[in-house]
């Protein structure tokens, strides 16, 4: 099974492009809701992250009180370190168990985190998504109703989009209309088919 990783900074179009590979039958394992999925009331993360956090991370519900671990992963090191060392390993042993079940010739595997991670071993092919920083914070405003200041706290504590571009294999450039992109899509997806051989 070739891995294609996908990965781009907060606004970038990761989604959009993941949806694009969907429709033509390419199988996209999205480490954030696989995330998301772990850390439902009962989810073997959740658990982890009241154990090592405290119950104040809880809503009344039994949810994850998303907004407070946010604000304090990003003003603590140390806590988010913590975070990560929960959230990984369960992340790529749940992408493992999905890829075990897969038969196409290529999958995508959506993990915004990935250079982060230093997991680029994990994949075939680093795919990036790139687009300028003012049409990410442009974006993520519109989308999450956060400040351009949040936002910015955001893209700077993932990889520098210079490194990331280094470390591409491929990159989607995702500042232009939707037919060009769909376009670029439909050019790699031809280029993975045969890499997958």
């Amino acid at each position: 099974m070739y891995k294609v990783g996908l990965t781009g900074g907060i606004g970038c179009g990761k989604t959009t492009v993941s949806n694009l590979f969907k429709q033509l039958s390419v199988p996209v394992l999205d480490a954030d809701e696989i995330a998301h999925a772990l850390v439902i009331p009962g989810g073997e993360a959740l658990t982890k992250i009241s154990q090592q956090f405290g119950k104040a991370y809880i809503l009344p519900d039994g949810n994850l009180d998303r907004n407070k671990l946010r604000e304090t992963i990003f003003s603590d090191s140390e806590k988010k370190s913590l975070l990560e060392k929960i959230m990984h390993p369960l992340i790529y042993a749940e992408i493992n168990q999905q890829l075990s079940k897969l038969t196409t010739p290529y999958t995508i595997l959506s993990i915004p985190l990935l250079l982060e991670t230093k997991m680029q071993a994990f994949v075939d092919h680093i795919l990036v998504i790139d687009c300028p920083m003012e049409v990410q914070i442009n974006r993520v405003k519109l989308r999450d109703k956060l400040s351009a200041a949040q936002i910015t706290a955001i893209i700077h504590s993932q990889v520098s989009r210079s490194e990331r571009l280094a470390q591409a294999d491929s990159i989607i450039d995702n500042s232009q209309e939707q037919l060009k992109l769909s376009q670029q899509v439909k050019h790699l997806h031809e280029q993975f088919l045969k890499q997958a051989q």
